[in-house]
């Protein structure tokens, strides 16, 4: 979709992720060492009661969803940034999530394009709100 034809209010739902144990323990191998989400035993003995996925890992999880629907097809040129990023609760192993998009914002610019702002709220399979963060793209008229 081009920039024009967003409105602001418009909401789109992607379809559902399960995250697995393996897959918190692979994407954190390699971005974000940290101990819950690597190491069961000493996780199991922290605040959250076992491994968790990296907040990273759910801000990816809730792009990947969001792009997957196809909304921006071949009229998005890139990202130019994310703001108000919040981890609300954390996310398990087993974890159904969807993510929920309104957009929020767009403004036209020069040259046939517009900066076009959507607001990402992730879900869990209990309907609590995991993450939230704001995502603007450069963006076809």
């Amino acid at each position: 979709m081009k920039l024009n034809e967003f409105t602001i209010g418009q909401v789109f739902e992607t379809k559902s992720f399960t995250l697995t144990k393996e897959d918190i323990i692979r994407f954190a191998g390699e971005f974000d060492p940290q101990y819950m989400h690597l190491d069961e035993d000493k996780a199991n003995q922290g605040r959250f009661n076992g491994i968790i996925a990296s907040g990273i890992q759910t801000l990816a999880i809730s792009f990947k969803l969001w792009v997957e629907i196809g909304i921006y097809g071949d009229d998005v040129i890139a990202g130019t940034q994310m703001n108000n990023i919040k981890f609300i609760k954390p996310v398990y192993p087993g974890d159904e999530l969807h993510t929920v998009v309104e957009v929020i914002d767009k403004k036209e610019k020069k040259n046939e394009t517009g900066i076009l702002t959507v607001l990402l709220s992730t879900y869990n399979d209990t309907e609590e709100k995991v993450f939230e963060g704001n995502l603007s793209v450069l963006i076809n008229l």
